[in-house]
């Protein structure tokens, strides 16, 4: 299909466990019924109607990725992967193994140093790389490791070379800055990739202005771009609310949720939690409830949602007190540590719980030795839902890949290995997962957005049949948006 048609008809889908034709017009879903085609195609007001047959595909509501770094996660794809590595000396290996020749910087992805026996250290990069600067982005983006080199040119002072939080982003940002049309091509191909998997939109919570989509390319599936703090003021004089076009943007970008990072994370040991960690201290908690209230109230006054990150059990109460002081509406990011009282507070105020399965599935060795006294309430989605949350699933990408299908699997089983699944009582039954990724969809009905995937196999009779290693395999056949293919293979 080189263009969108005015009309598109899905003949022979399969919606909701029977076959039927799904027309779609205007950007939404107009009719379903059995053989549309006849009556398509005699809807004057529809003129022309593509009609493809699509031999008994699954439909499904498109996907929604709630938590992406997009530019990150574009970049990430072509740094040195580390996530392998055991320890540093094998993390500055597999620099050294795959950086290819020259002097210009090395950037590295992923290294996780919750479980080493000892620490990242400039050191460990300099024995390897004594001359090349070298900077590597731990996989939860809360920290960044550098050698001797890339601190002079970066002006890190920190003898350790690691840092964490705040400062970790902004050498993140200036680390990974490849210019303006580089970077807008990498997250094009991004989308791109996004979409072939069945994914029509994501929340991009990426450090950068909203600004920066302005002379980007028209992606693949929608974003809603988040608004970081630093800017929020911009946004405000602009009169821009959750939801509006981004000006000067391709339609398909609008304005998110304002971005507010409470604490850091459990893999660099900066989630603020109740309980000490074993190595000492209870996190960081980079945003107190007295600065957070008014950043609520100044977002919520000009329209705009909020979306705060918290991981720890104490930066969750933190949110939510937030919330609750200021009427704010939007969503707690991570909730990875959730006191028991604190519960039934996500549904008693409206805030969505926007959670990462994956992560519950790549942390459970480090929540057993950095979060002992605090295990039992450690990913609680079952508990989450039990007490009336509303969920919504994300990647956290590039902290976790950009795929529906691996968040999914993560909800309903944790398990990547031969080993047990991990508390298995937290597991999401996959009809409530399977929303909690449709952006809280359930189903394709007459007037819904046109935002549409679909697959080889129903993912119920997948899990049942091969379980979470067969729903992570998912054939995506086509993606559909405001009813135009941006992905098709087998249809």
């Amino acid at each position: 299909m080189d263009g969108p048609t005015e009309a598109l008809l899905l003949h022979r889908v399969r919606r909701a466990g029977r076959v039927c034709d799904v027309l779609l017009a205007g950007g939404r879903v107009v009719a379903v019924g059995d053989d549309l085609r006849v009556a398509a195609t005699g809807l004057d007001p529809l003129g022309a109607v593509e009609v493809v047959d699509a031999g008994g595909a699954v439909l499904l509501p498109g996907l929604v990725d709630s938590h992406v770094h997009l530019t990150q996660w574009a970049a990430a794809r072509r740094r040195v992967d580390v996530l392998a590595a055991t320890s540093a000396a094998e993390a500055a290996d597999l620099l050294a193994r795959h950086a290819g020749p020259g002097t210009d910087l090395v950037l590295g992805h992923g290294y996780r140093d919750a479980l080493w026996s000892g620490p990242a250290h400039r050191d460990v990069l300099d024995a390897r790389f004594p001359d090349r600067p070298v900077v590597v982005v731990s996989a939860d983006l809360h920290a960044v490791w550098v050698n001797s080199p890339a601190a002079a040119r970066f002006g890190v002072a920190d003898p350790t070379g690691v840092l964490r939080e705040g400062p970790a982003m902004e050498l993140i940002a200036a680390a990974g800055d490849v210019g303006e049309a580089t970077l807008d091509r990498w997250v094009a191909e991004a989308t791109t990739v996004a979409a072939a998997r069945g994914v029509t939109g994501v929340v991009d919570l990426e450090f950068a202005p909203i600004g920066t989509w302005s002379h980007r390319a028209r992606p693949d599936v929608r974003i809603a771009a988040g608004v970081w703090p630093q800017w929020l003021e911009e946004a405000v004089a602009a009169g821009l609310r959750t939801g509006d076009a981004v000006p000067g943007a391709p339609d398909r970008v609008r304005v998110g949720p304002v971005k507010f990072v409470v604490d850091g994370s459990l893999g660099t040991r900066t989630a603020f939690c109740h309980d000490e960690y074993p190595s000492g201290g209870h996190g960081v908690l980079r945003i107190p409830l007295a600065e957070l209230e008014p950043g609520l109230r100044r977002a919520t006054s000009h329209g705009l949602t909020a979306a705060v990150h918290a991981i720890g059990d104490d930066a969750v109460r933190v949110a939510l007190n937030g919330f609750e002081a200021t009427g704010a509406r939007g969503s707690v990011e991570h909730a990875q540590q959730v006191h028991p009282d604190d519960l039934p507070r996500f549904a008693r105020l409206g805030v969505l719980a926007s959670v990462q399965p994956r992560h519950a599935v790549d942390d459970r060795d480090a929540v057993a030795r950095h979060w002992p006294r605090g295990a039992e309430r450690a990913y609680p989605y079952a508990a989450l839902r039990a007490a009336g949350a509303e969920l919504r699933l994300g990647s956290d990408a590039p902290v976790a890949p950009l795929d529906p299908w691996d968040a999914l699997a993560s909800a309903v089983h944790r398990s990547l290995d031969e080993r047990e699944p991990w508390r298995p009582d937290q597991h999401l039954p996959l009809d409530v997962a399977l929303a909690a990724g449709c952006g809280g969809r359930r189903g394709v009905h007459v007037g819904d957005v046109a935002d549409l995937t679909l697959v080889a196999v129903d993912p119920a009779r997948a899990f049942a049949d091969g379980g979470a290693d067969a729903l992570r395999r998912t054939e995506v056949l086509a993606t559909v948006l405001g009813g135009e293919f941006t992905h098709r293979a087998g249809v």
